[in-house]
């Protein structure tokens, strides 16, 4: 038996990534003729083109044999019928409806984000000022360091007093370091303190050039004696690497503003 189920859950998923996406022309006498009728709803061939074209990767119907057509429709109309039993069944009340609802609203509005799009491109004076407003939010230090990674907090602590004895921090972190950076002395490289996990950042940006961690530094990887080797101004990326980025960017905030116009004009009644 074909798993249906699994399949219906899988094109579900491919139909919502696939968004608005033509399903190609029909015949005109065949354009408005459901495929099939499922205790009175119909199937239409829009629905049953873009079906194919998702399970089928790309495929549309005229393309598949008769047989491969066949198992196509029999599992459409299986996930139709599977869905009216599940109405019937009350089955979309609380957190499934609630699920099924958010993906109807985020579907809808993705849509509405393509006709609000089509047809206008950034300007460069948009993009430039999308990539100013970017560098200016971005950290002006970067950081180059050094740190052990082990599993006890007494393990960090002994490192720590074989490091105030004047032990090589590199050579312990060799030895002793569970991470790949191990192979370097534990050398991490440049970075900013916004890519590590906040506790090892927040204790990094505390150091002085030169100095280490005197107690251990504990986050979801384990514990960490930390060396701040140095640091520098950080330098953003040039404007033509990130261009391309920038559209989608500039994009987003004009439906946002979009957004926020129909909202002005919406009857909408916060509740507590």
């Amino acid at each position: 038996m074909r798993q249906t189920h699994a399949m219906a859950i899988t094109v579900a998923l491919l139909l919502l990534a696939a968004g608005c996406t033509k399903t190609g022309p029909a015949a005109a006498d065949d354009a408005t003729k459901p495929v099939a009728v499922v205790d009175g709803t119909p199937i239409s061939r829009d629905v049953w083109g873009l079906y194919v074209k998702a399970r089928h990767n790309g495929r549309a119907a005229e393309d598949l044999t008769p047989e491969e057509r066949d198992h196509a429709l029999d599992d459409l109309i299986n996930m139709y019928v599977g869905a009216k039993e599940a109405e019937k069944q009350d089955l979309t009340a609380g957190e499934a409806g609630a699920r099924i609802e958010l993906v109807r609203a985020s579907s809808m509005t993705e849509l509405l984000f393509k006709k609000f799009m089509d047809g206008k491109e950034p300007t460069d004076e948009e993009l430039k000022a999308e990539y100013d407003a970017r560098v200016a939010e971005l950290p002006k230090v970067e950081y180059h360091a050094r740190h052990i990674l082990v599993d006890d907090e007494n393990k960090a602590k002994e490192l720590i007093v074989q490091i105030d004895s004047g032990a090589s921090f590199e050579k312990l972190a060799t030895e002793n370091s569970k991470d790949g950076s191990a192979t370097e002395g534990g050398d991490l490289g440049w970075f900013m303190a916004a890519q590590m996990v906040k506790p090892f950042a927040d204790a990094l940006q505390q150091l002085e050039v030169g100095k280490y961690t005197t107690s251990p530094v504990k986050s979801d990887f384990g514990w960490h004696v930390i060396k701040l080797e140095e640091t520098r101004a950080a330098t953003p990326p040039a404007y033509e690497s990130v261009k391309a980025q920038l559209g989608p960017m500039v994009n987003q905030k004009k439906f946002e503003a979009h957004l926020k116009e129909l909202v002005k004009t919406a009857k909408v009644e916060r509740l507590p």
